[in-house]
């Protein structure tokens, strides 16, 4: 627990009143306004807490129920990027969320939960990310989730009610015990205005309550055919823990589910990099990716590149030994990114031109290289490059 932070500026409250009561106000973007204001901290389980923002100049937030947001933190004079899934519904545009268990040891949950308070200024990138159910419409869902994966499904649910969108949910939670199910109240109050909203929590163990009436153990086939025993004919948005997704992804597996119907996100990127530094090592061999002609990397050891940022029309230059990001990064160029280590794939973009020597830790699949994306984190530049971004 880090008490030697610095407490956060107050900001001042005449630049802090929403200005929402007449027309709908500009977008807010991350390129115009960097920073957002924290204005309520709330209490959801003894180690979960929703911190909501607002824009000074009261801007509107548009983003996908699902997507996530990027926060740019100053801890221990160390500047760290970490991004969070948006809980709340982008149907209230006038305040984003986003909900953050603390993670024993975690060097940025322990800081927010113990330093982020209403009034504290935040620099915030974002939002991004294609786990959406905005991109997969379908007449049915299935929801599954574990722990702080709650968060870009919650926001999905709540999307729906506040649309009074009446769509055909089951929502399936598993948590530790019934004291650690995140908006239990909220998705009991969904589901009672919404005839065709269903939840279902499964929790390892009872805890200190002693009428717990849901099921306790893990999900399971026979469990989940149970539960929504039409699933196979749903469209399936799973997020939460590895272990957790795995296990989702061997009972689908195990049913034959077209995994075309199949979408799942993680943001336990936090607990991956700091309890379990050794998967950093199980690096993947460095691949070539661009449309460019054939450039070997020792041809281009001592020379510099251009990189050109098409959206925000912005030019920096890369060295030979450099990754795109730290790159941009010295030059001011502000771009999305987390883990920094290739895992995360938050700072996943397109590559319009040129080729780049790519060393991944999974944060990217094969079929995205094919298609040319690169995570600007772990690549270096062989050519001049042009980057949709």
């Amino acid at each position: 627990m880090m008490r030697d932070a610095a407490p956060f500026e107050p900001v001042d409250s005449r630049l802090t009143q929403p200005q929402f009561w007449g027309a709908l106000a500009t977008r807010w973007t991350s390129d115009v306004e960097e920073t957002l204001v924290c204005c309520q901290v709330r209490q959801e389980t003894h180690d979960v807490k929703s911190f909501f923002f607002r824009s000074p100049a009261g801007h509107t937030f548009s983003f996908e129920p699902g997507q996530f947001i990027t926060l740019e933190l100053e801890i221990d004079g160390e500047t760290i990027n970490r991004c969070y899934t948006i809980s709340s519904s982008p149907t209230r545009p006038h305040t984003i969320s986003i909900t953050v268990k603390r993670v024993p040891g975690g060097k940025v949950s322990n800081w927010l939960h113990d330093n982020l308070q209403a009034g504290a200024a935040v620099r915030v990138l974002g939002p991004a990310g294609e786990f959406t159910c905005a991109r997969h419409p379908a007449r049915r869902y299935l929801f599954l989730s574990a722990g702080s994966g709650i968060t870009p499904l919650m926001s999905m649910s709540r999307a729906h009610h506040e649309l009074s969108e009446d769509r055909d949910i089951v929502f399936v939670h598993s948590a530790r015990t019934p004291d650690d199910i995140i908006f239990a109240r909220e998705l009991d109050l969904i589901a009672a205005n919404q005839g065709n909203f269903r939840t279902s929590f499964v929790c390892e163990r009872v805890g200190t309550r002693t009428n717990w009436p849901g099921v306790t153990g893990f999900l399971t086939l026979p469990l989940l055919k149970l539960i929504a025993p039409d699933f196979m004919e749903r469209e399936i948005f799973t997020c939460g823990p590895a272990p957790y997704m795995k296990a989702v992804r061997d009972l689908l597996g195990e049913a034959r589910f077209d995994q075309q119907h199949y979408h799942e996100e993680s943001f336990s990127f936090e607990t991956l990099i700091e309890e379990s530094p050794e998967l950093l090592e199980e690096v993947t061999p460095a691949v070539i990716v661009g449309d460019e002609p054939g450039v070997a990397p020792d041809e281009a050891a001592t020379q510099a590149f251009a990189v050109t940022f098409t959206r925000s029309n912005r030019e920096i230059v890369c060295g030979p030994q450099q990754h795109v990001l730290d790159a941009a990064r010295q030059a001011g160029v502000r771009l999305p990114a987390s883990c920094t280590q290739g895992m995360c794939g938050t700072c996943k973009v397109k590559l319009v031109s040129g080729q780049v020597e790519m060393k991944h830790n999974g944060g990217i699949r094969q079929r995205e290289i094919d298609q040319g994306m690169v995570l600007l984190c772990c690549s270096k530049p062989l050519t001049d490059l042009v980057v949709e971004k």
